[in-house]
């Protein structure tokens, strides 16, 4: 349940200086990306539980059962004993797996598969210390940060890994995360996995799984792929995005907001040039609600991708967005939704429209 003051549906009254995210320039030392590799605050408390499956989509519902079941086959999947679990698995040769390592949950945006890997994670009998959780983008910047072989040092460690989002547009990247997944799994950590599409497949609001498969070659074996059929949950039932407010409304609703930012549109998205996108999550921290005046299309497919990032983490952390200017489903071109990144594209719309439902209580009537 969100604490924002938009969830009251009353809107504060207090003068306060609005903060800026374009003075912010977050930096994130390597111990920190470490600790943070949890699920996200949105889904602190998603439990499978919590899932709703659609009574339409009867592949919803076997998810749940499929991934609770993989979540408990990893109760002491290290052999037990003193010490740490490292040093217990490193002190004697891995033992071969007997059957998928992995889970890749194949789905369309919005099925709630970050909900639902969410929930393996909090599931999986271990330690906070011994599963991580994380985005593609989050898990490359760790590498960066680490180093590759300390990234297989610290992550070998772990009963469970989850990325979320895996990219498989960067053939760089995919091929360096391919190779430190393998070395995880000779250590007898478990996978879960998320992804977008490739360039080019443009498939109706689906995840190809064969495309995943094929990405990470050799691992393949190692993952099962659960498809997860359905509407974009945030859809479902909902009143359409509301149309943009005025600049003098959403600059008002920002000076009588504690702990929101005001930032005019075209220079936050030049601001966001300068920060490495695996910073947007610190480059949110603390705030409320976002604010922000001349909302325009976006001007190119580096920008989009960079507004995409930011999308989701303001989406993970459940922070409404109050905008003046063109409405969220004018953002891209129509060349950009008909190309190779259509997906991300429509995510970050679906996610930005539902955050602007959340905003709504931040102006007064």
């Amino acid at each position: 349940m969100s604490s924002s003051p938009a969830a009251s549906g009353r809107a504060p009254t207090a003068d306060v200086a609005p903060l800026s995210l374009r003075a912010r320039e977050p930096r994130v030392p390597a111990d920190r990306l470490v600790a943070e590799m949890v699920p996200p605050p949105r889904f602190d408390s998603v439990r499978f539980d919590t899932y709703v499956p659609d009574p339409n989509q009867p592949s919803q519902t076997e998810a749940v059962a499929v991934l609770s079941a993989f979540a408990a086959g990893l109760d002491g999947a290290r052999e037990s004993g003193g010490g740490t679990g490292r040093r217990r698995w490193f002190a004697r040769k891995p033992a071969v797996p007997t059957g998928p390592r992995g889970i890749y949950l194949d789905g369309g945006y919005g099925v709630g598969k970050t909900h639902l890997l969410a929930s393996l994670w909090h599931a999986t009998p271990a330690a906070p210390e011994q599963k991580a959780f994380g985005t593609f983008v989050e898990l490359t910047n760790l590498v960066g940060a680490l180093g590759f072989q300390q990234t297989v040092q610290t992550l070998g460690g772990h009963r469970l890994l989850c990325i979320d989002e895996f990219e498989l547009d960067d053939p760089g990247d995919t091929v360096l995360v391919s190779t430190l997944l393998g070395k995880l799994v000779d250590s007898g950590v478990a996978l879960a996995a998320t992804s977008n599409t490739l360039p080019g497949k443009l498939g109706e609001g689906r995840f190809a799984a064969a495309d995943f498969l094929r990405e990470i070659q050799g691992l393949s074996a190692r993952f099962r792929p659960l498809r997860i059929d359905g509407e974009d949950y945030r859809h479902r039932g909902l009143p359409e995005a509301p149309a943009p407010f005025s600049d003098e409304q959403v600059t008002k609703a920002a000076h009588a907001t504690p702990g929101a930012s005001l930032d005019d549109f075209p220079g936050l998205l030049d601001h966001l040039s300068r920060v490495h996108p695996s910073r947007y999550g610190a480059l949110t921290e603390g705030l409320r609600a976002v604010c922000l005046t001349d909302v325009r299309a976006v001007p190119d497919q580096s920008t989009a991708l960079r507004l995409v990032v930011l999308a989701d983490r303001l989406y993970d952390r459940e922070i409404p967005v109050l905008a003046s200017g063109l409405p969220f489903d004018r953002l891209f071109s129509d060349e950009m939704l008909n190309g190779g990144y259509r997906k991300k594209y429509f995510r970050a719309i679906s996610r930005l429209t539902a955050l602007a439902r959340d905003a709504k209580g931040l102006v007064a009537r």
